[in-house]
């Protein structure tokens, strides 16, 4: 009887588990000594008492509160910088002299009054509250102005009109001011005492509910008598301070005073001297400095003249003119204190920081170079060992003979030449098609399908016509790309095959593979990129907040030595526009490529087409570009949108210098009339040039012969090659079905189509391609001063658009 002998297959049970019910003494063995985190955080917590814990957090809110009261202090103390109130009034009713005739009392303290141009401003010292104020003043027609003082002001007092609160003309400032980032800020109402003492009341009620919207649960405050004034001033002393991220981490400083010290060569361009308080960091003279409007300079040296404004009257009264003690001006100031200036710091060339904003590229870079005679005999002798062929001939045969004799598969060795021609062919075609799209522009024109203008007696003479009839084109177009999103009609002229050469098919939008580095162009030669942007910028701002900088402490006076600075910047000044200087974090000077998330404004309904130049208000920023428009995704590829939609948040990319969010973004439109329209509202998202904005293009086809599963489409294609050359691409229909091509019929561009079911008669045939688009290199840091705005008709109203 033979013995059992086991088979190769064996079972094998599975091991008990223990699960939760196993012993400590298991998990311990599994675990191999290994802690998990959260069980040292939990010992950590258990050696504490619960006295102890009190105590702990009895600590950290005394910090705390230790922290925000010695903010308080500081600021407009005699340490710190003036408190600077940025005085706006939301009304054209309401007299900004007359206010500041109110907050100008002599009892209060000492005023000393500057005149620049257009803004008017003083200094407010008030030894008894041991406050020191700086109150500057813009209309909400001046949009620059009150953008740029809004920016470096700790307050704004916004003044109300008793009987309708603002204008829309202050609406419109208020809207810009919001999407910026309000600091602090206080209300107040003008005029409201000069009502009857019965419709005083009624007026402050229905203000209130007029406030409520914009303004919820802050307190009214007036400002009509030097009583009411006295309140006021010390409720912007008490008020807690509100911060602005972008300017918590940089050093700023708005001029009060500034001088221009041409150079021997060139007296377009020299030295600009600006006095000023230091705010926000310490200010190094090693970084850049952002003058706003002007452009990105670097400092020689900084000066530590004696602080014209002093707190304490002793120190005035210890200059050599006593007599100025009461009413003093900056400008003289700085020019009598000129001897007893003290250089603080001067720049270090190994440590300043460059000017370089573009990478200059390298045209041989990636080129490849003549090989050498080794290279070509090592590639001559590689192809005479691959084109060896081993056959089976008989014995004694020689390689001559061996030539001659043919395998049993050697008829394929036509066939095979046959596909070489062809693919050589290829070869060429694709070399003359890739010389022919270089010769292209980036972004081709896409025909559509658009009805005929609307032409009837709507319009008025008076309105430029041209302007309107872009504006209705533009109309059609958005409307046109709502109904038919990404649509376009094949051309009849063009095969398309060279039309839509430079796109491709994809499996699946979201899953599908795109290499970010393939096919870039030139101008991203010329930019910046970080490796990791996220963890560049963790350590700046921890480097910000840990590392002790050399240079001028925030409060101090100081006057900055700015180099290579043109003649037209102090003009500006001095014609009353503000001068605000801001200092750049490490690699902001740079270009590269920012993606900025913003939403519509409701405000404007005209449409907004993707590639039009907008102005962009980024941070401390202010410049021109033309975005890309794309979808807001986790995803890796994104969408390009066509026009700014209005109910749903877009991403805009262009090319613009580094920022480090967080940073406001605010986009404007300049208008034929030079008016500045505020297109969207929104922040920065980041810094990435590798994130791939995808423009989508959809053609469709209509099924003429319908079987089972089988369907003869025409009207996509108009040749046979080009049903050829799109042939692996999938399709898809309007009503879920997909499919692919099988063959091309005739040579009209008819093909025959299977798909997954069958189709309906009146169903839609579509084939998605895909492309990767770049924004284009129109940034110029120069914005033209906006005319006064004022709201239009036309903007409220979407005219109605037939497309036919």
């Amino acid at each position: 009887m033979a013995a059992h002998r086991s088979g190769p297959l064996k079972q094998q049970n599975k091991a008990h588990k223990g699960g939760r019910h196993r012993g400590r003494g298991s998990a311990q063995r599994d675990g191999k000594g290994r802690l998990a985190p959260k069980t040292l955080s939990k010992k950590v917590r258990k050696e504490l008492s619960r006295v102890d814990q009190r105590h702990r957090a009895s600590q950290l809110r005394k910090q705390k509160k230790e922290a925000v009261l010695a903010e308080k202090r500081q600021l407009g103390s005699k340490d710190g910088p003036p408190h600077q109130v940025l005085v706006v009034p939301l009304h054209n009713r309401i007299s900004l002299l007359e206010a500041f005739q109110r907050l100008q009392d002599r009892d209060t303290g000492t005023v000393h009054l500057s005149d620049w141009g257009s803004t008017h401003s003083f200094m407010l010292l008030c030894p008894r509250l041991k406050h020191r104020w700086f109150f500057t003043s813009a209309r909400p027609e001046d949009l620059h102005t009150v953008l740029d003082l809004a920016k470096v002001a700790d307050t704004i007092l916004f003044l109300l009109d008793p009987l309708e609160g603002w204008d829309s003309t202050g609406d419109y400032c208020l809207s810009c001011l919001f999407a910026q980032g309000l600091p602090t800020y206080t209300l107040a109402i003008q005029g409201i005492s000069g009502l009857p003492p019965k419709k005083q009341i009624d007026a402050r009620k229905k203000l209130s509910k007029v406030v409520e919207k914009r303004f919820p649960d802050d307190k009214l405050l007036q400002l009509d008598t030097q009583q009411e004034a006295g309140m006021l001033l010390r409720q912007l002393a008490n008020q807690k301070q509100r911060h602005l991220a972008f300017r918590d981490r940089r050093a700023y400083l708005f001029a009060s005073a500034a001088d221009f010290v041409p150079h021997e060569e060139n007296n377009l361009v020299g030295t600009l001297k600006i006095s000023g308080y230091v705010r926000g960091q310490t200010l190094s003279v090693n970084s850049l400095l952002h003058i706003i409007g002007h452009g990105d300079f670097q400092m020689k040296q900084i000066d530590a003249p004696v602080d014209p404004f002093p707190l304490n009257p002793r120190v005035v009264k210890s200059q050599k003119d006593p007599g100025m003690a009461m009413e003093i001006c900056d400008m003289d100031a700085v020019t009598d204190m000129e001897e007893d200036l003290k250089v603080l710091m001067k720049a270090d060339p190994d440590r300043q920081e460059s000017l370089q904003t573009e990478v200059i590229p390298d045209p041989m870079e990636g080129e490849q170079t003549w090989p050498t005679e080794e290279e070509l005999n090592e590639a001559n002798d590689f192809l005479k060992e691959s084109s060896k062929v081993v056959k089976k001939v008989p014995k004694g045969t020689s390689s001559y003979q061996a030539e001659w004799i043919l395998d049993e598969d050697g008829e394929s060795g036509g066939e095979g030449d046959e596909y070489d021609d062809v693919g050589h062919e290829d070869f060429m075609e694709a070399e003359s098609q890739d010389e022919s799209s270089e010769e292209e522009e980036e972004e081709e024109c896409e025909t559509m399908t658009v009805g005929e203008s609307v032409r009837d007696d709507l319009y008025d003479e008076k309105v430029d016509e041209e302007a309107e009839e872009e504006l209705l084109e533009k109309y059609k177009q958005e409307r046109l790309e709502e109904m038919f999103p990404d649509e376009v009609d094949t051309p009849r002229d063009v095969a398309a095959r060279i039309r839509f050469q430079k796109y491709r098919g994809l499996k699946s939008f979201r899953t599908s593979p795109w290499d970010p580095k393939e096919n870039l162009p030139q101008d991203y030669a010329r930019i910046f990129q970080f490796q990791n942007f996220t963890n560049t910028r963790k350590r700046i701002f921890k480097e910000i907040e840990e590392k002790e900088i050399e240079g001028a402490e925030v409060g101090w006076y100081v006057t900055l030595h700015v180099s290579a600075v043109p003649v037209s910047v102090v003009e500006h000044f001095r014609r009353g526009a503000p001068l605000i200087a801001f200092s750049l974090l490490p690699h902001e000077q740079k270009m590269s490529v920012l993606n900025m998330v913003v939403r519509r404004h409701p405000g404007n309904t005209e449409p907004i087409k993707a590639k039009e130049e907008l102005i962009f208000h980024c941070g401390f920023r202010r410049f021109r570009a033309s975005p890309l428009f794309s979808q807001h995704t986790a995803a890796d590829k994104h969408k390009f949108q066509r026009f700014m939609t209005a109910d749903t948040a877009q991403v805009v990319t262009a090319y613009a210098p580094i920022t480090f969010p967080p940073a406001s973004v605010l986009l404007f439109k300049q208008n034929s009339n030079g008016m500045h329209s505020l297109i969207a509202t929104g922040h920065l998202l980041s810094v990435d040039p590798d994130r791939m904005v995808i423009k989508r293009v959809v053609l469709s086809g209509h099924p003429f012969k319908i079987f089972t599963k089988m369907a003869v489409v025409r009207y996509m294609f108009f040749s046979r090659e080009d049903v050829l050359w799109f042939k692996p691409v999938e399709l898809r229909t309007k009503w879920g079905r997909r499919g692919h091509i099988k063959e091309p019929l005739g040579t009209h561009g008819h093909m025959k189509c299977s798909f997954d079911g069958k189709l309906k008669s009146q169903d839609t045939v579509l084939m998605n391609l895909y492309k990767r688009v770049f924004p284009k290199w129109t940034y110029d840091p120069y914005v033209p001063e906006p005319v006064p705005w004022v709201k239009s008709e036309m903007s409220s109203t979407v005219p109605e658009v037939d497309v036919e």
